[in-house]
């Protein structure tokens, strides 16, 4: 089901499926700013990546001695979540461990997922909690996608990432079967923009590590009309697109965690994670996304 909430500025719709937002849109203009899922092309909006980011090592996992199927990004953007409170500028939805959950990952959690209205901005906080677990360990992530042109006039080469300041974005590598195989690479040096093209995701996604900017912007280079997300305290950015020509949307994902690598364990329990939480701790982060038109 579908939740509406707005303000003078955004109109934010959720659907409980996933947590996911579906649509905002910029009121005073009526544009739409998320991607629209053309499931010829790709078909999500701004999936949350839980309980791990990327694929896993041989697509599986071991955990609590036995063995768990696992496919890209986790589950919690496939399952359906609960609406826990709407008001006037909030929806918050909970998915917690179940009957559809535990075949998937056998541990006992709580994940909040919260969306809050602040004139431009959105503002989407994922909580979770180990309510009963010895240790919860777990990899977490966003993945929204923007449309791109913003209208008929622009085209790919109109747009460009940019960062508060200087950056030689150094990329870890999970070519070709979307595994860390142990290489990195510049994506660009002593920068403050990356110039987007219609051959920039070419070869997949690029996976920024550590930047020292608080801020990833997809900006209209002529009028500077944009998004910006505030990407403070996350380890790896990573933006991608589907390879399309002309390209159709840009996400901008900040996680905490990143895929498996190649050769790396099975076992969950040695899997790198964003947080290990002891029974009854919790851990949360925020995106916020502004959007300037």
């Amino acid at each position: 089901m579908q939740y509406t909430i707005e303000n003078d500025t955004l109109r934010l719709t959720v659907d409980s499926h996933g947590a996911e937002a579906v649509s905002v849109i910029h009121k005073p203009t009526g544009a739409e700013m998320l991607w629209c899922a053309d499931k010829a092309l790709w078909g999500r909006h701004a999936p949350i990546l839980f309980p791990y980011t990327g694929k896993l090592t041989g697509g599986k996992m071991i955990a609590k001695g036995q063995e768990y199927a696992g496919g890209q990004h986790g589950f919690a953007r496939d399952v359906e979540h609960t609406l826990a409170r709407q008001t006037d500028d909030t929806l918050e939805f909970v998915l917690r461990a179940d009957a559809q959950t535990l075949p998937r990952w056998p541990y006992d959690f709580v994940l909040r997922s919260t969306f809050v209205l602040d004139g431009s901005t959105v503002h989407h906080t994922l909580c979770v909690e180990n309510p009963s677990e010895a240790q919860l360990r777990f990899g977490i992530g966003y993945h929204p996608a923007f449309a791109i042109p913003f209208d008929d006039r622009h085209t790919t080469e109109d747009y460009e990432i940019r960062f508060d300041g200087i950056e030689s974005p150094l990329c870890v590598s999970a070519l070709p079967n979307g595994l860390l195989n142990g290489q990195s690479y510049y994506l660009a040096r002593n920068t403050d923009a990356i110039p987007l093209t219609d051959e920039l995701f070419d070869h997949d996604s690029h996976c920024m590590v550590n930047l020292r900017s608080a801020h990833v912007a997809l900006v209209e280079k002529d009028t500077g009309r944009s998004v910006s997300c505030n990407v403070e305290g996350y380890p790896y950015v990573l933006i991608w697109s589907q390879a399309a020509k002309p390209l159709r949307f840009v996400c901008i994902e900040p996680w905490h965690s990143l895929p498996g690598e190649e050769d790396g364990p099975l076992a969950w329990d040695e899997r790198p994670c964003a947080a290990s939480l002891s029974r009854g701790e919790s851990w949360s982060t925020t995106l916020s996304t502004t959007f300037t038109r």
